[in-house]
């Protein structure tokens, strides 16, 4: 047993931490499973399979790590790459392609197919508009020194739209798509190995189905999506995230499992919604198992099944919340000197803010903090209260996805 498949052990025993949610923090390393066939634990992780042909990798990895894997890859097998398939079109996946394929170039070697959902290559087309706004989000979420986000995509030379079945010397690949963290997410069945590649529907951690800074995804396709994988008797489990799951039983648990987490919030949120509730009252109301959250592959270190009820909301609601004054809102400075002059200054509302930290209503006092910062946006004091909040409440919060907003309001404050 490797390295990779000893961390897989301790990791099912709870011996997990945040690396695999962190670029920065992410074990790097190659462990073969089978004769000629490798996983590689990166930011990404990809799994590469010998064929006559050439190598064929599912998910290719990052920039962050595309050298590395280079080099981890070029020591296992001098072979061309062959074919690379994207489980979906996020950044940490489709760009371990380059290296390789500059290789092929000076080798003279036959270029490489990239395979792909149809919709991956409108996500690329997507993310040249909102490339700054994207740069942002990174920046935000993993703490950057500066807006972070690629402009150059290696768009894929074959789609598929539902499955799509491959014969790679023998060996049958299977691609089947459905939707879940993307419109454009695929996962891989590998048959005679009895293996799923999963890409994001899987990632040692919560969900990724809520994130607050990112476009729509889908809890219902997703959770089908973990029931389909749970049906073929799979012996092992290669997520997008974090180190293999190794044998049956404990790979029908994993996917049997976030389908339920998944499926209780979806059932809770969906019947308040028909009876007519309210955003805020649904979200104080869903509640989850303790003995799921407390599970190590499905503890919210990354996405938060809080935000996974907003996104429900917006997928079968909208954007109305439920409260009338949200419609066509007042600018928020104006309420905020409204409510400032009634409680006897911004300070007054940002001292009381302090107060209420210090018995522990963080949330409450966020609220008050910043309209006391909307009220007097150049106000010393009250940006420091302000940075003093948002750190303690990233200090409290398990989601990178929050401590990443809630650093990223301190930051502001302190460089006012």
């Amino acid at each position: 047993m490797g390295e990779i498949l000893d961390f897989a052990e301790r990791a099912w025993q709870g011996d997990m931490d945040e690396s695999v949610v962190h670029p920065s923090r992410v074990h790097i390393g190659l462990e073969e499973l089978d004769t000629g066939f490798a996983f590689v634990s990166a930011f990404s992780n990809l799994a590469a399979l010998k064929t006559e042909r050439g190598l064929c990798f599912f998910d290719t990895s990052s920039f962050f790590h595309a050298k590395r894997v280079f080099e981890l890859i070029r020591d296992w097998s001098p072979a061309r790459l062959d074919t690379a398939i994207y489980t979906h079109g996020h950044v940490d996946h489709v760009f371990g392609t380059g290296l390789f394929e500059k290789q092929a170039s000076a080798e003279g070697w036959d270029p490489v197919r990239v395979i792909a959902h149809e919709a991956c290559s409108a996500r690329f087309d997507r993310y040249q508009l909102t490339n700054g706004y994207n740069g942002i989000i990174n920046q935000r979420q993993f703490n950057f020194e500066q807006p972070l986000f690629p402009k150059n995509f290696r768009y894929p030379d074959q789609t598929l739209r539902e499955d799509l079945t491959l014969d790679l010397d023998g060996e049958t690949v299977e691609l089947r798509h459905d939707r879940g963290e993307t419109d454009d997410h695929v996962w891989i069945w590998l048959p005679e190995r009895k293996t799923i590649y999963t890409g994001d529907l899987f990632i040692w951690a919560s969900p990724n189905c809520g994130n607050p800074q990112k476009v729509q995804r889908y809890p219902r396709e997703w959770a089908l999506a973990l029931r389909k994988m749970q049906a073929l008797g799979a012996e092992r489990l290669l997520p997008g995230h974090g180190p293999p799951i190794i044998g049956g039983d404990r790979v029908h648990q994993a996917l049997g499992e976030a389908a339920e987490l998944l499926e209780c919030l979806i059932e809770q949120t969906l019947s308040m919604m028909n009876e007519g509730a309210k955003l805020n009252d649904i979200l104080h109301s869903v509640k989850l198992p303790d003995a799921l959250l407390a599970r190590p592959y499905l503890r919210p270190t990354y996405d938060d099944p809080f935000f996974i009820v907003h996104n429900l909301w917006r997928l079968y609601g909208g954007w109305y919340e439920g409260n009338p004054a949200n419609l066509k809102p007042a600018p928020n400075a104006e309420v905020a000197q409204v409510l400032a002059v009634l409680s006897g200054g911004a300070i007054a509302l940002a001292r009381q803010a302090q107060e209420l930290s210090g018995v522990g209503k963080l949330d409450v006092a966020c609220h008050l903090i910043e309209f006391a910062a909307d009220a007097e946006p150049t106000n010393s004091e009250i940006h420091s209260i302000r940075a003093d909040l948002y750190r303690a409440r990233a200090e409290e919060e398990l989601s990178l996805m929050g401590k990443g907003i809630y650093s990223a309001a301190a930051r502001d404050s302190e460089a006012v």
